[in-house]
């Protein structure tokens, strides 16, 4: 007699892991990754962030696609190494977040950064010849200092940028908006911290945080898998990848240096010492 064949079936959820510095690349890829999550009908997903943080809208927008979904899955966040300033942001998302005791998180914050070479210009004898359509067109210009108004312009823009922040946070984590800015001031602490703060639910590792996904959905962890969705690399990325350690030090500073190329003027949530 020949038995029928049952294939063995595991349950999925689905995972994102969001790393390095978030900038307009990162947000394409989440984003395709949560709109393929919401067509397959996950039950949960795992969200990976191991990440400095980065530039305000690219945050904004993947939280807030984070948010749109929570009424259609559960979804844990797993704070890795470091998962501050946009990384705690995006971290709002999710209804649960997990940590490592020693995570570095919080960097709750926003800083604008602009490159001033006047000085350097002026000894090469350099200088530039700038039509503009009122006083601010150039502000955070490179080749002259910041004048007060200017100051007191990006200020403001801070300022706000700082509230939104502050109130998302408060928002998702059930704080009350003092209780936010008493640690909102910048400072970086660890998943131990953030814990006491209110800022995370949990202390474990991201195999504990999958465990918790499933268990949420009333799936059995042990029979339970991930699913993770990620834009496959192109052949440079995975020639540089198994490359030395040099190599990929030349890379990361290649990529920072981009990053700081590109958002120079920029408001940020980004922790870098």
């Amino acid at each position: 007699m020949i038995w029928p064949f049952k294939p063995r079936y595991r349950k999925q959820i689905a995972r994102i892991e969001i790393t390095g510095v978030i900038a307009s690349d990162t947000r394409k890829r989440v984003l395709e990754a949560l709109k393929t999550i919401e067509d397959r009908k996950y039950p949960a997903l795992l969200l990976r962030i191991d990440s400095p943080g980065g530039t305000v809208a690219d945050s904004q927008e993947i939280y807030s696609a984070l948010k749109k979904l929570q009424d259609k899955l559960k979804i844990v966040a797993s704070f890795g190494n470091i998962s501050a300033s946009g990384g705690v942001y995006i971290g709002m998302g999710a209804q649960h977040i997990m940590a490592n005791p020693g995570t570095i998180t919080g960097s709750i914050g926003v800083i604008i950064r602009g490159n001033n070479i006047e000085r350097l210009l002026d000894k090469v004898g350099v200088s530039f010849k700038v039509i503009k359509s009122g006083p601010y067109k150039d502000i955070l210009a490179f080749d002259r200092q910041l004048t007060d108004p200017e100051k007191q312009i990006l200020q403001e823009l801070i300022d706000t940028s700082y509230h939104q922040f502050v109130i998302t946070v408060a928002e998702s984590r059930n704080l009350e908006e003092t209780a936010v800015r008493s640690f909102a001031d910048g400072r970086i602490f660890t998943g131990e911290q953030a814990l006491d703060l209110g800022v995370i639910d949990r202390l474990g590792t991201e195999e504990e945080a999958r465990c918790w996904a499933a268990e949420l959905v009333n799936l059995d962890p042990d029979k339970t898998e991930c699913d993770t969705l990620e834009k496959p690399k192109s052949l440079v990325s995975r020639v540089l990848s198994n490359n030395n350690l040099e190599t990929s030090r030349l890379v990361s500073a290649k990529n920072w240096l981009e990053f700081e190329l590109s958002t120079s003027g920029l408001p940020l949530w980004l922790y870098r010492p």
